[in-house]
């Protein structure tokens, strides 16, 4: 439970974020989720905290490793003790997901699937994992021979490692290492035993297997340990002039492998002679999140757990629907040249996406292509078409950003083929990232140029576009296209900032622009007016917009917020913001759109945006928010906040002691998710 205290006005992001890890904890202990699902979440859970310690604690690290409290960016705490908070509050988080874990594992028992230990295995079941380790698993096996003369090589950033003790005959011991293949399945399936289905992890298998690996060794016992080291992800990006951008990109990325240990896992049944030669070998201080765990380690492989074909224990898929008006069969620029279409993914297919592109890339009237790329599928038709479109002739022009984190190589790779096909690539601008969702073609149509495009929520990928919630405005308003067009023009020339008459940008207005918006709010109520704030996001951290917020809540204005991850904010403190309501949805999927509804005395301003309410988005980014002229699509976005604020089922309330508890009360049963995919349906009819 994280505390606001009186002196504090902010909870603390890390703090916060983990919450919101609690939340997705919640769905593994969710009886009604389906089982399978069940697990997945774990693994969702197991790899969010995964990240989490590469990125922001490693941030916090640094700061308190320089020597700095950091205080005034870490919302009233000092780094020292923030680091020491996080460590306890992931240890009781992560005891209690091997609860769950526990727990799920038992109702998989009753449903005919056992997952087994290297010594519950019967005959078959032995000759099979034999065989399996002679075939799949031993000729992609790297095992380390540790001892004090030879210096330990760098362990992956979190790759898990059996730690093997050996007792020697001679009285000594012989420790070593081994590396459980990322590229194989962590999860083995072995014959049945009668109407069960047995599953072996590869950590098992592997145990089962020891003498096999170790027979060259004389020893009396041998044991073997999960551990697991994280690393700082931050990347460093050299001086180097005569480096180009993706060169030193490049190098950073690989350099992750040898940053310093932020995170040990380890069995808590290892001796301590062993973990004392592991900590001193591994160079593990004082000042690293050392957290005790189970037997296993890499809990985020669950969201690969194979299904065995039970769709019982599998959430039901749903079928993307169309959107009314759009054919996949026709021009779909004939259809955006008569009025606005909004794609709402996954409920709606994102095939309009890749078909806008194909389209483009084979009309002999489009003549150039702008998009920007922030995190693109292995396999993208959003690249191909593109590529595609450079082969036939068109002048196309992408901003890929390569330093999408987590992203960087994909990225490269994608931007590399593309340079080699004709594409112009920009690399985003010098001090900021490329976050803006967009895309603009040019038309010759008789004797002029028109414009159409596309403006997201997301990212232009295939994988995600099936479990992220987000919007796609299609439009042929050339008043919103001249205002992308000149954002693109931008990435040309930095040092040129354009004044924007529709959309909102960052790093230049979003703020201001906003505030302007909320201060019309404020006015407002003060004259008697209707006034109102309605915001889904992601995530709200920058200090300065929580303050506007504040003050607007002084003022009377009512702010209704869905915000999935961070929030800074305290809602509901009487005298700060006894006006502003939170809640947080986690359900099947993740939602990501960002929505921003002001009221404007019953006369609602309505913006779909790239951007979360944080500094890096605000300050740090290129970002577009968008306005909805078309009152069919404002009155879209307008139901669809109204039924995700409604649920009294996945929806969870935030306030000052932020306990996850989940919002109830006596009306009828709201799963926004589900309602929202009926409500898209029946608009078909």
């Amino acid at each position: 439970m994280v505390k606001n205290n009186s002196n504090n006005i902010y909870i603390n992001r890390e703090l916060s974020w983990l919450q919101f890890n609690a939340r997705v904890l919640q769905e593994a202990a969710d009886k009604t989720v389906p089982l399978i699902e069940r697990l997945r979440f774990v693994g969702i859970f197991s790899n969010n905290l995964d990240e989490f310690f590469k990125v922001r604690y490693a941030t916090i690290k640094r700061i308190d490793e320089a020597g700095k409290a950091g205080k005034s960016e870490l919302g009233g705490i000092k780094a020292s003790q923030l680091l020491e908070k996080i460590t306890q509050t992931v240890i009781k988080q992560q005891s209690n997901s091997l609860r769950i874990l526990s727990n799920i594992q038992t109702q998989l028992e009753k449903e005919g699937i056992f997952i087994v230990k290297e010594d519950q295995v019967n005959d078959d079941q032995k000759a099979f994992i034999k065989n399996y380790f002679i075939q799949s698993v031993s000729p992609a096996l790297v095992t380390i021979i540790l001892n004090d003369s030879i210096k330990l090589p760098n362990l992956k950033d979190s790759a898990a490692y059996l730690a093997i003790k050996m007792a020697l005959t001679d009285g000594n011991y012989q420790y070593a290492l081994i590396e459980i293949p990322k590229n194989m399945d962590r999860f083995v399936v072995l014959p049945k035993v009668g109407e069960k289905n047995c599953i072996i992890m590869i950590d098992d298998l592997l145990r089962y297997c020891l003498d096999d690996i170790f027979n060259i060794f004389d020893y009396t016992s041998i044991s073997a340990h999960m551990i697991k080291i994280t690393r700082d992800a931050e990347l460093d990006l050299e001086s180097d002039l005569s480096k180009s951008f993706m060169e030193k990109i490049s190098d950073s990325v690989r350099d992750r492998q040898d940053a310093e240990p932020v995170r040990f896992v380890y069995d808590k049944t290892i001796d301590k002679k062993t973990l004392r030669f592991l900590m001193n070998k591994m160079g593990i201080d004082a000042s690293d999140s050392i957290i005790p765990g189970g037997r296993y380690h890499n809990r985020r492989d669950y969201m690969g757990f194979p299904s065995l074909g039970r769709t019982d224990l599998l959430y039901q898929p749903i079928k993307p629907l169309p959107v009314k008006g759009l054919s996949l069969e026709t021009s779909i620029f004939e259809a955006i040249a008569k009025k606005d279409y909004l794609q709402y993914t996954p409920y709606q297919t994102f095939a309009y996406t890749v078909k806008f592109l194909r389209e483009a890339a084979l009309d002999p009237k489009v003549k150039t292509i702008k998009i920007t790329i922030y995190r693109l599928a292995q396999i993208s038709h959003v690249a191909s078409s593109l590529i595609n479109a450079a082969k036939n002739g068109k002048n196309v022009t992408v901003s890929m950003e390569i330093q999408a984190r987590f992203d960087e190589q994909a990225n490269i790779e994608y931007a590399e083929q593309m340079q080699r096909e004709g594409v112009t690539l920009y690399f985003g601008v010098q001090g900021l990232k490329v976050h803006s969702k967009m895309c603009l073609i040019e038309r010759e149509e008789g004797d002029k140029i028109k414009r159409y495009g596309f403006i997201s929520t997301g990212n232009f990928n295939e994988s995600t576009a099936k479990i992220y919630t987000d919007y796609t405005l299609f439009t042929a308003n050339d008043k919103i296209l001249k205002d992308i067009n000149k954002v693109f023009s931008f990435f040309q020339v930095n040092y040129r900032i354009y004044r924007y008459k529709h959309i909102i940008t960052s790093p230049h207005y979003t703020k201001n622009a906003f505030f302007n918006l909320i201060d019309n709010e404020i006015e407002n109520v003060k004259t008697g007016k209707p006034a109102y704030i309605r915001l889904k996001m992601n995530s709200i951290s920058s200090y300065k917009m929580i303050d506007k917020l504040y003050e607007a809540s002084k003022a009377g204005v009512k702010i209704q917020m869905i915000v999935r991850g961070i929030c800074c904010l305290v809602p509901g403190v009487k005298g700060m913001s006894e006006n502003i309501e939170v809640v947080s949805i986690i359900d099947k999927f993740l939602e990501h759109t960002r929505l921003y509804i002001f009221c404007n005395n019953d006369d609602p301003k309505v913006y779909i945006s790239s951007a979360d309410w944080m500094t890096r988005n605000i300050d740090n980014r290129v970002e577009v928010s968008c306005p909805i002229y078309q009152e069919s699509i404002k009155s879209e976005l307008l139901d669809t906040f109204d039924i995700c604020w409604n649920d009294n089922v996945k929806a969870r309330i935030l306030n000052e002691t932020q306990d996850n508890t989940y919002k109830r009360n006596n009306l009828p049963k709201i799963r926004s998710q589900f309602a929202t995919y009926d409500y898209l349906k029946n608009k078909l009819n």
